[in-house]
């Protein structure tokens, strides 16, 4: 799954917009009465985003992502704050070329892990120019 970099937005919070958040939870199998309480008003940025000045969004292309829910063409918001950790969602460069996969290290190897088994792990060694631009925090997608 590749990331281009002209689709790598910064973050910039120019307003707040909060939209009601209702307290009853909404049943994904069988349709319950709903309980019209809100609890308080949520802000997207403010739940989404919790490093804004280390926060950028970048838009993912390809299918290697696809069983841990990233589809072409999702809009990733991705963390420079956090520190990656075995089995993050990072964003990393390797040799020039940008790619979203997952952190994986095993017996002092480090891989970048792809979520669909049609794609092979691709090991990170030392004569590779790697880097790690930011943790994956949440994935914005359509369902339209």
């Amino acid at each position: 799954m590749k990331v281009l970099r002209s689709e790598i937005k910064g973050f910039e919070q120019r307003t707040s917009l909060e939209l009601p958040l209702y307290l009853s939870q909404i049943p994904a199998g069988f349709p319950s009465p709903a309980d019209d309480y809100i609890d308080k008003n949520l802000d997207l940025n403010e739940f989404l985003i919790k490093h804004p000045a280390a926060t950028f969004f970048v838009r993912a292309y390809g299918d290697s992502m696809r069983d841990a829910g990233i589809h072409s063409g999702d809009i990733l918001i991705v963390d420079r704050a956090l520190e990656p950790r075995n089995n993050s969602i990072v964003v990393a460069v390797v040799n020039g070329e940008l790619t979203v996969k997952r952190l994986y290290q095993k017996e002092n190897k480090l891989y970048l892990m792809p979520d669909n088994p049609r794609y092979k792990p691709l090991e990170i060694t030392e004569d590779m120019d790697f880097e790690v631009w930011g943790v994956v925090t949440n994935v914005i997608h359509s369902l339209e």
